[in-house]
């Protein structure tokens, strides 16, 4: 299934496109408060490659308005030409080796995410928590297992910066035994959204 991947989750924005044994990638350095690298790669795959047949979209925890362009790029592909789309855990698709590992990453407001993927999927959190909880949960971890971030965080000592992959997450989306999320996509939130109510 000629498959396109979108990830812009991090500080690091990456497409693949995935179409039997052909694997096509592209990455940049993601500044998010300029979008326009994402859609020249995007440009610049479609009229490589063409139309896909589907599309999977990394859904964070992270950049939330790099996830919110990621996703209205994707619905924009998904009604021109009629691909499946699907969103996927962008923690679940890290370049790495290992089966298991954990992901932290900064949520602002002094709390910070933490979550348990196994075998590319989520099988713990994410939660939040400060500082001091998230140091004695990783250190209650065993020693072999993974950490990984997608920004420095130096405070948290056992932590190895990593990204999440869209070639990864476009290899994801060909098994269907995963639990996708389907439309309408949105980021996932680690806490509830902050509503101002007018006096």
């Amino acid at each position: 299934m000629k498959t396109l991947a979108l990830e812009l989750s991090t500080s690091r924005g990456s497409l693949a496109w995935l179409d039997g044994e052909i694997e096509f990638t592209r990455e940049w350095p993601n500044d998010r408060k300029n979008s326009a690298a994402f859609f020249q790669n995007l440009q610049a795959m479609r009229t490589k490659f063409g139309a896909p047949e589907a599309i999977v979209v990394g859904l964070g925890p992270g950049s939330y308005a790099g996830t919110r362009i990621a996703i209205s790029a994707a619905i924009g592909l998904h009604l021109s030409c009629d691909a499946r789309l699907i969103g996927y855990p962008s923690i679940c698709a890290m370049e790495c080796d290992p089966q298991e590992y954990c992901a932290i990453g900064d949520a602002r407001r002094k709390s910070f995410f933490f979550a348990r993927i196994l075998t590319n999927e989520v099988i713990e959190g994410p939660s939040l928590f400060s500082e001091l909880e998230l140091k004695a949960r990783l250190e209650s971890l065993d020693t072999a297992t993974p950490v990984f971030t997608s920004e420095m965080l130096p405070q948290f000592h056992r932590a190895v910066i990593s990204f999440p992959s869209a070639l990864i997450l476009a290899r994801l989306a060909q098994d269907s035994r995963r639990s996708f999320c389907l439309p309408p996509l949105e980021p996932i939130y680690l806490r509830e959204p902050h509503i101002t109510i007018p006096k």
